[in-house]
């Protein structure tokens, strides 16, 4: 009985081959005579020094066989970045089992150490499948106060298309939602077996027709670092950095944390939201 084809691993090389237009692959073309968007397989092998026949098979998602050298060639025929490279690599070699979130999305305690001395700005733990594990105060008057949902909602992907409220607090709102989706992608190429991360694509594919779209791009995308723009109902306008560390031994936990700028109205206006979340902090005699 033959193995199931990879439909992940299709999807994303078709994705790769059609945003690669000949002109920049180095492949002449005549006006006109292209029926495909982007490059066609053959010339996709012809690039990456393989058989038509053995790239077809690769596409169809038939790769049992495939060897690091195969993907490296493909990688740089399709113009892979770093990032994508590493995830053609993770579909093409599926883990085949995935360790329980049970078990795994637990903060351990010198991490909560870590988020709970962050006072001034905005921090929180990610996990696997961008499930909120901790937040300080300043963040959950950032966003939402996490504390009080059900746990299910305490997902960053489900708030951010599904929420309103914090929906409306990101000023480039499809910028910020296309890396979540690209962020989802990213974790479903390393944990394919994970039924939690699936249930969650699928359930954000019915209700939402953007991300239902964006996930159909096959982007990928790691935080690490980089700024937003936000607007907050009781501070206004706000831009904020962010930098996100994984801990050495638990790649699937982020801790992200917000920087503002010295002296900035962002920052004049973040002490005031610290002192919306943190009211004896910022006045020590006050009644409590």
């Amino acid at each position: 009985m033959a193995a199931s084809p990879n439909i992940a691993l299709r999807d994303f090389l078709r994705s790769r081959r059609a945003r690669l237009s000949p002109d920049s692959a180095g492949i002449e073309s005549s006006p006109g005579t292209r029926r495909v968007a982007g490059l066609r397989r053959e010339e996709v092998a012809r690039l990456a020094g393989v058989s038509v026949d053995y790239y077809i098979r690769l596409e169809r998602g038939r790769t049992a066989s495939v060897s690091a050298s195969v993907l490296d060639a493909v990688a740089r025929a399709l113009q892979l970045g770093e990032l994508e490279r590493d995830h053609l690599f993770a579909l093409a070699h599926p883990a085949r089992t995935c360790p329980a979130r049970s078990s795994g999305q637990q903060v351990r305690p010198g991490l909560q150490l870590v988020l709970d001395s962050l006072t001034e700005v905005p921090a929180l733990v990610l996990g696997r499948g961008l499930d909120v594990l901790a937040a300080n105060p300043l963040a959950r008057a950032l966003y939402v106060d996490f504390d009080s949902l059900p746990p299910r909602s305490r997902n960053m992907a489900r708030l951010v298309f599904l929420d309103p409220t914090v929906r409306e607090l990101y000023t480039d709102w499809p910028g910020a939602a296309r890396g979540i989706v690209a962020s989802l992608h990213l974790e479903a190429g390393r944990h394919p077996q994970d039924p939690d991360l699936a249930a969650l694509v699928g359930e954000l594919s019915l209700q939402d027709p953007d991300f239902r779209r964006w996930w159909a791009d096959h982007d990928v995308y790691r935080r690490t670092h980089g700024r937003k723009r936000y607007r907050h109902g009781l501070v206004g306008e706000l831009e904020l950095g962010y930098e996100a560390f994984s801990p050495a031994d638990d790649p699937d936990k982020t801790l992200g944390i917000s920087t503002v700028e010295p002296g900035s109205v962002s920052e004049q206006r973040l002490r005031l939201l610290a002192g919306w979340a943190h009211p004896l902090a910022v006045n020590p005699h006050a009644e409590p």
